[in-house]
């Protein structure tokens, strides 16, 4: 299974998840089975790492982002990936109007299709670090989830 994860400029809340993702199915001893990657819907981050908050926060709590890189979404993404999870209703429209006609990915709202009291993830990049805490709370929520899911699948 192959799942990306996407907001708008992967280098706060969709590369936290994948690394959240990664330690999470690693934990469950699912790391093999899923593959996990993070991508933005804009261009003005690629190549560059996580903003410096989101990485201190994970770090604070056992997440590394560090080697991560932001990267765009392409209209490839929607043939080679299982599942595109959108951090927020604005990506998810931005994702739904990206996605080819023929594409195999499976779209949802990361939030909602694991069941949490809130359908999106804030992006916390204009706040202040009590909003990256907020964001991590709500990751490993639906991280959480994602793990329940790959272990029903056959």
């Amino acid at each position: 299974m192959r799942v990306l994860f996407v907001c708008l400029g992967n280098i706060c809340r969709s590369p936290t998840a994948e690394g959240i993702a990664r330690h999470q199915l690693q934990e469950a001893g699912l790391g093999r089975r899923v593959e996990v990657a993070s991508a933005g819907t804009g261009d003005w981050h690629v190549g560059k790492p996580p903003d410096r908050r989101a990485q201190q926060a994970a770090k604070a709590r056992g997440y590394d982002l560090s080697l991560l890189r932001g990267q765009q979404v392409s209209a490839d993404d929607f043939h080679e990936y299982d599942l595109i999870l959108a951090m927020d209703h604005a990506n998810l429209a931005d994702l739904k109007r990206l996605q080819p006609a023929d594409a195999k990915a499976e779209l949802d709202l990361f939030l909602r299709r694991y069941g949490a009291a809130v359908e999106q993830v804030p992006d916390p990049y204009y706040g202040g670090a009590d909003g990256f805490d907020h964001v991590l709370d709500l990751v490993e929520f639906g991280c959480r989830g994602l793990v329940n899911e790959v272990k029903g699948r056959p």
